[in-house]
């Protein structure tokens, strides 16, 4: 592990390569980048040692090469990146969807044996690799899907990567993480960007939004995410978000005819087993 290069030096991978900096990482950090300006910031922050508009300038020497863009960015990226990656190469990501980067990267590399497709459960809604914070994965989880064919020590490579950055790692099948992240990730986002954008187009959205209260702001922090990621997470992780959003729309149903019902026993036990099933989560 002498040389991880990251593709897509935003909040994530920018964050990724600060935590590494702090920590005792003796390897290369480079970048691939989309333009001087943003190199030379990386450097700057010092968040990598080198950077590269190019693919063939960077890519041939990396160990690990860390995908960190979009997701309907990641194929293109995956093609761009191919001609240039060593046999012996570990090729991982950092997206939200897991089962659509498996199948882009079978399909365009052909094999998955240096394949192990990863998500940090971390991040802010703020964007952009000024927003990186090198303490973003201390204790959070990153669940990496390897598929059966992927050779140990690429799995082994990745989950070092993680942990050097604070991160705990665990493996999950990559549908299972899909269904998942849908619910507990995916949908919340959703919810967030719905509810501020209903409120932001009535007639009295400034008064709402002058009088909103910290639950308001604490609900909806998340819709201050990067619009363009999470429509790309929608697109690609469309079947489950959709199944997660049918089972909250019964639910909402439920609650909405209990209130008006004015049935106040059932209102009640609805929120009580929220509030007890939030509070042994947390």
């Amino acid at each position: 592990m002498n040389s991880l290069c990251i593709v897509g030096l935003g909040m994530i991978g920018g964050s990724l390569a600060g935590a590494l900096k702090a920590s005792a990482f003796e390897g290369e950090i480079t970048a691939l980048v989309r333009t001087e300006e943003s190199g030379r910031r990386g450097v700057t922050l010092g968040l990598i040692d080198r950077y590269a508009l190019r693919p063939e300038d960077i890519i041939p020497v990396a160990s690990i090469v860390m995908l960190a863009v979009p997701m309907l960015s990641m194929r293109s990226q995956l093609e761009a990146i191919k001609p240039y990656l060593t046999d012996d190469a570990v090729v991982t990501d950092a997206g939200s969807v897991k089962a659509p980067f498996i199948r882009d990267a079978l399909a365009v590399l052909g094999k998955l044996n240096r394949v192990v497709p990863g998500h940090p459960i971390a991040g802010r809604e703020k964007t952009g690799m000024d927003a990186a914070d090198p303490t973003l994965y201390h204790q959070k989880r990153v669940l990496l899907t390897p598929t059966s064919e992927a050779d140990d020590d690429a799995v082994e490579a990745v989950s070092e990567l993680w942990k050097l950055a604070g991160a705990t790692v665990e493996i999950l099948g990559s549908e299972q993480h899909d269904r998942v992240l849908a619910a507990t990730s995916h949908l919340p986002h959703v919810l967030a960007f719905a509810l501020v954008d209903t409120l932001a187009t009535q007639q009295e959205a400034e008064e709402i939004f002058r009088y909103a209260a910290g639950g308001f702001k604490d609900f909806t922090r998340i819709a201050s995410s990067d619009a363009i990621m999470w429509r790309d997470v929608c697109l690609t992780n469309r079947d489950a978000i959709l199944d997660s959003m049918d089972r909250l729309d019964d639910h909402m149903k439920k609650i909405r005819s209990a209130i008006a019902e004015s049935d106040s026993e059932k209102i009640e036990t609805i929120f009580a087993r929220a509030r007890k099933a939030r509070d042994a989560y947390t």
